[in-house]
């Protein structure tokens, strides 16, 4: 894997470690802490990797991410952690695995009805950075538990303001079968509520507004605390389904009404950064924008498109996992593109690393910190990358190879598809996994065992969350 540059442009365990971290950099307490780089996480709900332009789509305008893109670091081989909502979200925040924290499972993601979410116990970006002077804020939709110990000002959040799960729940009694999928689905068909740091501002949410009040939150913030270090976690509610737009964006897009929310997704970007470079941050924050898994496909015209790749959400294909991911950063990060392999639990240890922090010891943390990548364009050590649908292991990438154990597509049939030999496929040469070449690699399937067989002697499963 290479890079190419452009010439231009909870527990006791977790109370030491913390107490660890305070009393390490007590000693650098000199040092203003506005000289600590600001993050900037920008999470979008079901985008697929072919939804912009600067990763090919046709019809799809996106300016602010294409220049994003161009002045950044563009990936070609980023991931999810996961293949649906809530397991992605909890691995990017914690670092690792959700079979590590239970937040995965048959169910696939938590309803308003589960018991579970967010153990306590996990550390997040925000509770890691909190000791060194970060303050964090999570914006947008939240879907890691809506009780005690689970919230956002109880994972180490200082702000919140959003949804508390996915749109399309807490459906109208009466809404016809279907709705959410629709071009124009009613405007009070879901009762979800808007929440500001826990309490409800307003229920039904006008989620035509959504994207603009979450834009209009992040650029107020980023005007507070330009002056100390921060970090936003800012959660889009769009594209995931039922989709809405502003009136200043509905109907512009020759991509229907999923163009329209993913054109003002991109304004909304554009907004982020422009507050960044007015208030003469840029250079000192790094933006990191990506998705929690593949396109909705099943949505039809209204789930995105996953662009070279097989399959979308939901699934463990390269569509339902393989998503955009472009880090920003003016002045510190070059211009290029990038194949090495990354995914969304690496940005754990980069924060902490940005930060000036140690990591946890008291949690295995599956990351890795892209900062060599990002600053210097050093390729990262070579390392196994594992596709989860709920608590199975179902398929595993080391280097160009991905192997298959089961397969099942997204949604539909209820049980998946046992592969021994496993299904085999060279990425670089056949990205669309259409051709397995297991019975030509046996040494390659052996390599993938082992690494596998390392992975899982050293995962104790967490308490299943999602019920």
């Amino acid at each position: 894997m290479r890079t190419l540059w452009f010439r231009r442009a909870g527990s006791a365990a977790m109370i030491s470690w913390t107490l660890a971290v305070v009393c390490s950099f007590a000693a650098a307490a000199e040092t203003p802490s506005v000289d600590k780089p600001n993050l900037v996480v920008i999470f979008t709900d079901d985008l697929g990797y072919g939804d912009l332009g600067c990763y090919g789509s046709p019809t799809i305008r996106t300016p602010n991410l294409d220049r994003m893109a161009a002045e950044g670091l563009r990936f070609t081989d980023f991931y999810s952690a996961a293949e649906v909502c809530t397991p992605s979200r909890a691995a990017l925040l914690t670092g690792r695995y959700p079979i590590r924290s239970g937040m995965c499972g048959n169910r696939r993601v938590l309803f308003p009805n589960s018991e579970g979410g967010l153990p306590p116990s996990e550390i997040t970006i925000a509770e890691a950075l909190k000791p060194l002077g970060y303050a964090s804020a999570h914006i947008g939709k939240w879907h890691l538990g809506i009780h005690p110990g689970a919230r956002p000002l109880d994972q180490g959040f200082d702000r919140s303001f959003g949804l508390p799960y996915s749109n399309d729940m807490d459906g109208r009694a009466d809404l016809p079968r279907g709705a959410s999928g629709s071009a124009d689905p009613p405007r009070d068909g879901w009762n979800v509520p808007l929440l500001r740091d826990g309490e409800v501002v307003e229920r039904p949410a006008d989620q035509t507004t959504l994207t603009r009040r979450y834009t209009e939150e992040a650029v107020g913030l980023i005007r507070q605390w330009k002056d100390r270090p921060f970090f936003l976690y800012f959660a889009h509610t769009f594209p995931h389904v039922p989709l809405f737009a502003s009136a200043e964006f509905k109907g512009k897009s020759p991509a229907g009404i999923y163009g329209d929310t993913v054109e003002e997704i991109d304004w909304s970007v554009g907004q982020v950064l422009d507050a960044l470079r007015r208030e003469g941050i840029a250079e000192r924050t790094l933006v990191f924008f990506t998705s929690d898994n593949g396109p909705w496909l099943v949505m039809g015209d209204q789930g995105g498109s996953a662009g070279p790749f097989r399959e979308g959400k939901g699934s463990t294909w390269e569509g339902g996992m393989r998503v955009p991911g472009i880090a920003w950063m003016p002045g510190r990060i070059r211009p290029g593109v990038t194949s090495e392999l990354a995914n969304a639990m690496d940005l754990f240890p980069t924060a902490l690393r940005l930060a000036g922090g140690a990591l946890p010891d008291s949690v295995a943390i599956d990351g890795v910190d892209l900062s060599p990548l990002l600053f210097e364009g050093k390729s990262l050590p070579q390392r196994p990358f594992f596709y989860y649908r709920g608590d199975q292991l179902f398929a595993a990438r080391l280097g160009q190879w991905k192997a298959h154990f089961r397969t099942q597509p997204g949604y539909g049939p209820p049980k998946a598809e046992e592969h021994e030999p496993p299904m085999l496929f060279h990425l670089g040469r056949d990205p669309s996994e259409k051709r397995d070449v297991a019975a030509a690699h046996p040494e390659v399937i052996v390599q993938i065992r082992q690494a596998v067989a390392e992975h899982q002697s050293g995962v104790v499963p967490g308490k299943p969350q999602l019920k």
